[in-house]
């Protein structure tokens, strides 16, 4: 089976680094257009084996985007189209539809309670989003939270099929010699209690929380993976705080790491060593469409605090013990925070959520949709440009 992945960027991010985790499992012969940004994660697919072919597309609303990416398409002869992401998903669907397309599957990585994206929902972009999804064969939602409220929107319930994210549970494997190189890489004392958090530093994740939390405490360190338009803010925020010397902004870190990189001191700590540094994962983000950080935080073994994470409360009570839901206000984190800090560190065992959501089940089950999509693809429509 031919399948063109349309994305909306290829920077450092969960649903594009879903997408390249997929890419590494699916038996499909595969191929990727990114509308803009072929980043870090573009060139892991690359390494990995998979041509990546950047649209250049200009901004929002830039139509001419919308007849290239129709020729590239039809070039290609593929027998199925799946986007990811919102401007990806419409650009796409509609350009698969011009080139003579009718086998389209649609993935929603994004679409929270009140924001899509981070962007706040809005009758508009709900209307475009149902415009665009009524050309395609079947919608990916990625928890069953994330279904209910396709479903809520307008999506016809037959047309949703869940296909959680994953991750590969095996390189997470806590490990004692990589958690004594990565603090002495990132300067953090061996015996030092560290909170981690691992996501996109923007106000919707509410880092500034945890950054309070961890100030309270004079002997903890914050070990944040992830970079946005809140770092400054964050790193202000610690500077009055007087914790400036004890929050440690790492920056995004691409998982897996590009395959050029063969050995650690080529690309700095990976993701499953950082985790490794911490000794309890927070996740203080009230929105989520799944939670995907949460899950790999379980599977290194590490207590998880977290205030919302759709991939827990679709699964039963005992699946995650080590996972404990919190307000996430702050004097709320300082009391928890504090337990772990006098209870010392300790590592879990890994829980049945996280092997629930390892990326090779993901993957046969996003087979099955393609298998079925493909047998019973969407009715002829006519599309223009005009």
């Amino acid at each position: 089976m031919k399948v063109l992945h349309i994305i909306t960027g290829l920077g450092i991010g969960g649903a594009e680094q879903q997408l390249r985790l997929l890419l590494r499992q699916l038996p499909t012969n595969s191929e990727v257009i990114t509308l803009t940004n072929p980043g870090a994660v573009a060139e892991g697919i690359v390494a990995d084996g998979v041509p990546v072919t950047d649209l250049d597309m200009a901004g929002n609303r830039d139509l001419g985007a919308l007849p290239r990416l129709a020729r590239l398409i039809k070039r290609g002869r593929y027998d199925l189209v799946h986007t990811h992401l919102y401007r990806a998903c419409l650009y796409g669907r509609f350009a698969a539809r011009l080139a003579g397309v009718r086998t389209i599957v649609a993935t929603e990585h994004s679409l929270g309670a009140v924001q899509i994206e981070g962007r706040p929902l809005s009758s508009g972009a709900r209307a475009l989003y149902l415009a665009g999804e009524r050309l395609g064969t079947a919608t990916v939602a990625v928890s069953a939270t994330v279904a209910r409220r396709l479903e809520r929107w307008g999506v016809r319930p037959d047309r949703i099929h869940v296909v959680p994210n994953g991750i590969e549970v095996g390189r997470f494997a806590y490990d004692e010699t990589a958690r004594r190189v990565a603090r002495t890489r990132l300067g953090v004392p061996q015996d030092a209690f560290v909170v981690g958090g691992v996501g996109r530093l923007n106000g919707g994740k509410r880092f500034d929380r945890l950054v309070r939390a961890v100030a309270e405490l004079p002997d903890a360190r914050l070990l944040l993976i992830g970079e946005g338009p809140e770092r400054d803010r964050l790193l202000r925020l610690a500077r009055e705080r007087g914790a400036a010397d004890r929050i440690l902004l790492h920056g995004a870190c691409q998982d897996p790491p590009p395959p050029r990189a063969t050995h650690p001191s080529q690309h700095g700590p990976d993701l499953p060593s950082l985790l490794a540094a911490m000794d309890v994962f927070v996740s203080t983000s009230p929105d989520e469409a799944f939670g995907l950080a949460v899950v790999e935080g379980l599977a290194a073994g590490l207590p998880v605090l977290h205030v919302t994470c759709p991939a827990l409360q679709d699964l039963p009570a005992d699946a995650a013990p080590g996972a404990r839901r919190v307000s996430g206000s702050v004097p709320g984190l300082v009391d928890e925070l504090r337990r772990f800090e006098q209870a010392g560190p300790h590592r879990l065992p890994v829980p049945p959520a996280a092997r629930h959501y390892d990326i090779a089940h993901s993957a046969r089950q996003l087979m099955t949709v393609y298998e079925n999509a493909v047998r019973d693809p969407a009715p002829l429509r006519e599309v223009s440009c005009s």
